[in-house]
């Protein structure tokens, strides 16, 4: 085994994986709230991977949770269109950039080098459709967001690994479970 596999399996090892999140998302506006709520508990240097089948409602989580923060920074609301023929939409909220993508169109991992998208994940807020599409260069420390249909409405099953996302997770958890998400 080559020592960049080995040194990756060791590292992934050493992380925690923390419990996943299940919740249901009974209407689009079920899903908007999620991206609402978890909007103001981002950082620069987070990245989110919307994972599921088209229509599931990532690009409608991601628009949400987009606005949010703009609104948040006051900065003027911006159409958030999805980023499926331009690849990558960049928006700005206050300190934050946020980075949105569809790798959907990429046929191969590294047809993302040329879009300075894994750069991104050091120092924007970065969202990211279809990450399968990334290979190697999907970050270990993301938090990924796997929407599903679930008869009329959806789900989305949330999972991370390490200690960035255990409050994020426990309080995304604790509202929805009180049914303000």
């Amino acid at each position: 085994m080559p020592l960049a596999v080995a040194g990756r399996l060791a590292k992934l090892a050493a992380m925690t994986l923390l419990p996943a999140l299940v919740l249901p998302l009974p209407d689009a506006e079920a899903t908007a709230r999620l991206g609402q709520t978890l909007a103001p508990m981002l950082r620069p240097g987070d990245v989110l991977l919307l994972e599921g089948p088209i229509g599931a409602g990532k690009t409608h989580f991601a628009r949400a949770l987009i606005q949010t923060r703009q609104a948040a920074a006051g900065v003027p609301r911006e159409d958030v269109p999805s980023p499926s023929f331009t690849l990558i939409q960049t928006y700005q909220a206050g300190d934050a950039e946020i980075w949105h993508a569809d790798l959907f169109r990429l046929s191969a991992p590294e047809e993302t080098d040329e879009l300075g998208l894994t750069d991104a994940f050091d120092a924007a807020i970065c969202l990211v459709e279809w990450p399968e599409r990334l290979g190697h260069d999907a970050p270990t420390n993301a938090l990924h967001l796997r929407f599903a249909y679930a008869g009329e409405g959806r789900t989305v099953v949330l999972a991370a690994q390490g200690a960035r996302w255990a409050p994020v997770l426990g309080a995304l958890g604790q509202r929805f479970a009180q049914g303000a998400g």
